[in-house]
């Protein structure tokens, strides 16, 4: 049960995280949990603002003898990922989490767990509700809207934060500082087709790719993941015209900012074709574990007879979608040559459905070179337009220069290494943070970003290491206690 959480340690994060865990928050829908927060810093006697977006800002006076540190900003983001395997019952809008202790981690049945950034929310409002804790002036910001669109961050009203410094708990690896992020964009194309009769002999089948790990497209692209709707565009490709293959629609991938775990079509074939085509599904079961069974060893792919539909996706249309999807770049475009093992620039094809006469195609592009990012957007448009797609480019965020001179991480490092006995991990993230937006709202902000250890973000495999959470909870107090004087 979700209850047990409570009893690990630190109680007072765990505690509140659990409270989290039973509302619902998923992105754009999170307004239980600003409530949440806004209650939260009111019955601490704390003051307390939600901004015309939904940002939630909570201030906290300086401990006695505290008063001449600079003002640190904890920030996190309200909205979590709201992704769940096919066969498990879970409304995002109205169901809790499913939160259990698995040995060495806190995992959610099902579905995504919401430490991607639960853990920074409680942690943030645990420093507020303790009077035992040294340090400065302190303001709790939580924005909304993060995972779709960091509508929080951009729409932050100037002039409320009066901190110097801040520090961003929304990382995933404890013992490693970031001081720098990739920024994003998205690039989607719509293709329109006509909606033809079914042939009244046609067999009709269901494809399902299932079992791929997916997870985060930032973090997680460069290991070399299946992406579900590559994988069935891939078979149709090579097998359209042999069967006599025809589509009637696809459903691939849910969220821009999650690798496709599961892709689904409706198609259809002469009768006396089905025993082959079935073959060939598992023959191309067996090439996929092949090729993929050391990072992805539960994929499944299935065809399964299903009721005829009415209408299937006129022929061109059809050759369009599945070339495009066969030929769109994905996944790691370039690492970054300075930094070793730290992705640069890549994209996620993740999205692909039809429906209405409408063939949806999404991606997110991610760089922390801003012209590689519009470069890559440029390619991408090109294969979408060639297909005779409408393109369009939105939600771009810049990335988030490092500062190797930073303050605070000067500081953050000396206690580290004081405390844990040995020098933090110094690095720049493939994945989009809020500190970029919200250091072009406040200008000569001094930011860092760190966090506990979080395993698979975005996908219900997503956990989080237990003992992590007590060493990110014990570095953010020696942190604040060892804040500079202004």
């Amino acid at each position: 049960m979700s209850a047990e959480i409570k009893n690990l340690n630190p109680p007072s994060v765990w505690e509140i995280f659990y409270d989290l865990t039973q509302i619902p928050r998923p992105s754009k829908m999170e307004h239980r949990a600003v409530v949440f927060a806004k209650e939260f810093g009111e019955k601490l006697g704390l003051k307390t603002y939600v901004d015309k977006t939904g940002n939630v800002i909570i201030s906290k006076p300086a401990s006695p003898g505290f008063e001449n540190r600079q003002g640190v900003i904890l920030q996190a983001h309200l909205d979590m990922v709201p992704q769940k395997n096919s066969d498990t019952e879970h409304d995002f809008e109205n169901d809790p989490i499913d939160a259990y202790v698995d040995g060495d981690w806190v995992k959610a049945r099902g579905t995504t767990l919401g430490s991607d950034n639960g853990m920074g929310i409680a942690a943030a409002l645990a420093v507020l509700q303790d009077k035992n804790l040294k340090h400065g002036p302190i303001e709790v910001l939580l924005t909304v809207d993060e995972e779709t669109g960091m509508t929080g961050a951009f729409q932050l009203e100037r002039g409320l934060l009066d901190g110097k410094i801040l520090v961003n708990l929304d990382s995933e690896d404890e013992g490693e500082l970031y001081i720098g992020c990739a920024g994003g964009m998205d690039t989607s194309g719509k293709l329109r087709y006509l909606d033809e009769p079914i042939r009244a002999d046609s067999s009709a089948l269901e494809l399902a790719i299932k079992g791929l790990k997916g997870g985060h497209s930032g973090l997680d692209i460069h290991l070399g993941r299946g992406n579900a709707n590559i994988l069935l565009c891939r078979f149709m490709f090579d097998v359209a015209e042999k069967f006599n293959l025809r589509l009637a629609g696809m459903d691939g991938g849910s969220l821009r900012n999650a690798i496709p775990r599961e892709a689904f079509a409706i198609v259809t074939i002469p009768p006396e074709k089905k025993d082959d085509f079935l073959a060939a599904v598992k023959e191309y079961e067996d090439i996929y574990r092949t090729e993929l069974g050391f990072v992805e060893p539960d994929l499944t792919f299935r065809a399964s007879v299903t009721d005829r539909p009415l209408t299937i996706i006129d022929k061109e249309s059809q050759d369009k979608l599945v070339r495009l999807v066969c030929g769109m770049p994905n996944g790691v475009i370039r690492m970054d040559p300075e930094m070793p093992g730290v992705t640069e620039t890549s994209t996620n094809l993740a999205i692909v459905k039809t429906g209405d006469g409408e063939i949806d195609v999404q991606c997110l592009l991610r760089s922390s070179v801003d012209s590689a990012k519009i470069s890559l957007g440029s390619s991408l448009q090109g294969v979408l337009e060639l297909a005779g797609a409408d393109v369009t480019h939105s939600g771009t965020y810049p990335g988030w220069k490092p500062n190797v001179d930073s303050t605070i991480l000067v500081t953050m490092k000396s206690v580290y290494e004081r405390d844990f006995g040995k020098i933090p991990d110094v690095k720049v993230i493939h994945a989009g943070l809020e500190c970029g937006i919200i250091g072009d709202a406040y200008p000569g902000l001094d930011m860092i970003s760190f966090g506990p250890t979080i395993r698979f973000p975005h996908s219900p495999d997503e956990k989080v290491h237990i003992e992590s959470v007590q060493k990110f909870w014990d570095f953010l107090l020696r942190t604040l206690e060892n804040i500079p004087v202004k």
